[in-house]
């Protein structure tokens, strides 16, 4: 679809609902990444990158994190029967996966428990951040230790 009208293109695909369980599964769960891991990287890198750490993605006095709480051993079958995007195929139909979000809490606020989804009208925020933070001085500083060195020889 879409080769000869753009317009046409499928617009993604179904499943975000579920991609931090199925991550936590096979990532956290076979071994190949650790608990930490996880949280880095699916949100302290990217609070990171977009300069507002430690402001989010931090738990710490004057910061306002959103705060998972996961139950390693919980599991649940993936199904488009009972997730709540609006479509009606999930790409990870029938997978059993073993550990699960059980509350969310965004602001104070309980806006996810035990599955039920409790969604807060206007609760959302325009975060200001200001562009080149650290990260950006870090990965220059990678760049340049990286360059390559001419060396030196004599004959």
């Amino acid at each position: 679809m879409g080769k000869k009208d753009f317009s046409m293109i499928p617009k993604g695909t179904a499943g975000i609902e579920d991609r931090m369980s199925v991550l936590c599964d096979s990532g956290v769960n076979s071994g190949k990444l650790t608990p930490n891991e996880f949280v880095a990287v699916t949100s302290t890198n990217a609070v990171k990158i977009f300069n507002i750490y430690p402001r989010k993605g931090s738990i710490s006095v004057g910061a306002d994190a959103n705060i998972v709480l996961w139950d390693a051993n919980g599991s649940r079958i993936i199904s488009a029967k009972i997730h709540h995007q609006n479509v009606g195929f999930n790409i990870f139909e029938g997978h059993t996966i073993k550990g699960i979000a059980l509350h969310t809490l965004s602001q104070s606020k309980m806006v996810w428990t035990n599955g039920e989804l409790r969604p807060l009208r206007g609760a959302g925020k325009n975060i200001k951040r200001p562009a080149y933070g650290s990260t950006f001085d870090t990965m220059h500083k990678k760049t340049a230790v990286n360059e390559p060195q001419a060396v030196h020889r004599t004959k």
